[in-house]
């Protein structure tokens, strides 16, 4: 990405009084997330959510200078980083519209294995749920899975040392910047992290781990993954929030179930109860439910269309064609096709019998 570029995504980021989804509106309607800080303010003032506010905010010189300080210490650095518009930012949180439109990366990390699930739970983890956890990693070794967790005490940590010991990519998913590490005692671990994983965050350099940004980091984690996985919890907490954010995204959850007298069971059993969540009981629940005991088929040779199709139509049919079901929403952003055009492209599409509607605002090649 060329820096100019780069510094428009760092300043429309910083923008207090826009949050991803509103970004990547702005982005997907003007067409250039450079275009965005050129273009003149009646046609921005257009766009759905665009007020006098967002508009004072976006324009902001004190974004400018903070925007170049961070592009600064990327470059210094040599940080690595991925723009939700290009193909190395991770395929599953394409399909989440709240996904951050920037993200960061520190060690080896590796997307192209789609067996991702993450595993989370109480900071205050038992003998049993640690030996659990143990145990389930070791179980999905032969399915070389990525184990995704928060990097915080308790399951999260469990999660990460299981699966360097087992020789599996490992992706803390951090609450700050990379010049802050939280918990301090897990600095120890860094170096194991890294190399065998490595860490992602949304926040610039010298973001604190603030109570807040805890809330933000749980939807990387539910979205990144396949499946969410929670080992122990109390009625309350993180990990249970990370469970409603991964069925928000249509998502498998899983849930390890206890003894009722078992305070950090009981947030577990509730999931389950309120079928928020499967029962697991091992690793086979998980290769059973994500099919990953069926042997992958070759792709199909891409079938010969006897329609014509336009420019858009094409496109969209090619981003269905090379990554299956997408969101509405995510179509519009991958193919850069307002909602408003997009809609009544699909429509004719459909008619055509080129493309097929599912629920949720999902599409597939027919």
């Amino acid at each position: 990405m060329k820096e100019e570029k780069l510094l428009a995504v760092l300043r429309l980021q910083k923008c207090k009084a826009i949050g991803d989804i509103l970004a990547k509106k702005l982005i997907v309607n003007i067409g250039d997330v450079e275009q965005v800080f050129k273009e003149k303010l009646a046609i921005l003032s257009k766009i759905n959510g665009i007020g006098s506010h967002v508009l004072k905010n976006l324009f902001d010189t004190k974004n400018i200078q903070l925007a170049e300080k961070e592009l600064k210490y990327i470059q210094d650095k040599k940080i690595a980083f991925s723009y939700f518009l290009e193909d190395d930012y991770p395929s599953n949180l394409h399909n989440c519209i709240d996904s951050p439109i920037l993200l960061f990366k520190d060690g080896d990390l590796d997307f192209s294995n789609n067996k991702i699930i993450s595993i989370v739970g109480t900071r205050n983890v038992s003998s049993y749920g640690r030996s659990f956890c143990n145990d389930l990693i070791k179980e999905l070794v032969q399915y070389n899975p990525i184990i995704v967790s928060g990097f915080a005490y308790g399951v999260d940590i469990c999660a990460h040392k299981a699966a360097i010991d087992n020789n599996l990519q490992t992706i803390a998913v951090l609450a700050h910047g990379f010049e802050q590490i939280y918990p301090k005692v897990h600095k120890k671990y860094i170096h194991q992290v890294n190399e065998n994983g490595g860490f992602l965050t949304e926040f610039w350099s010298e973001e604190k781990p603030l109570r807040e940004n805890f809330l933000k980091r749980n939807r990387i984690v539910a979205g990144i993954s396949k499946a969410t996985i929670i080992i122990e919890s109390a009625e309350k907490g993180g990990s249970l929030v990370t469970a409603d954010i991964a069925n928000s995204y249509n998502r498998d959850v899983f849930a390890v179930p206890g003894r009722t007298t078992d305070l950090y069971s009981r947030g577990c059993n509730n999931l389950i109860k309120n079928n928020k969540a499967h029962l697991l009981n091992s690793a086979f629940d998980i290769v059973k439910m994500l099919n990953w005991d069926i042997q992958e088929k070759p792709k199909p040779i891409q079938k010969q269309l006897f329609v014509e199709l336009n420019e858009n139509e094409q496109k969209i049919y090619n981003l269905l064609h090379d990554k299956g079901v997408q969101l509405l929403d995510v179509i519009s952003l991958e193919c850069n096709i307002p909602i408003f055009q997009l809609s009544s492209i699909l429509l004719k599409m459909e008619l055509k019998g080129v493309v097929k509607p599912l629920q949720g605002k999902m599409f597939e090649i027919a």
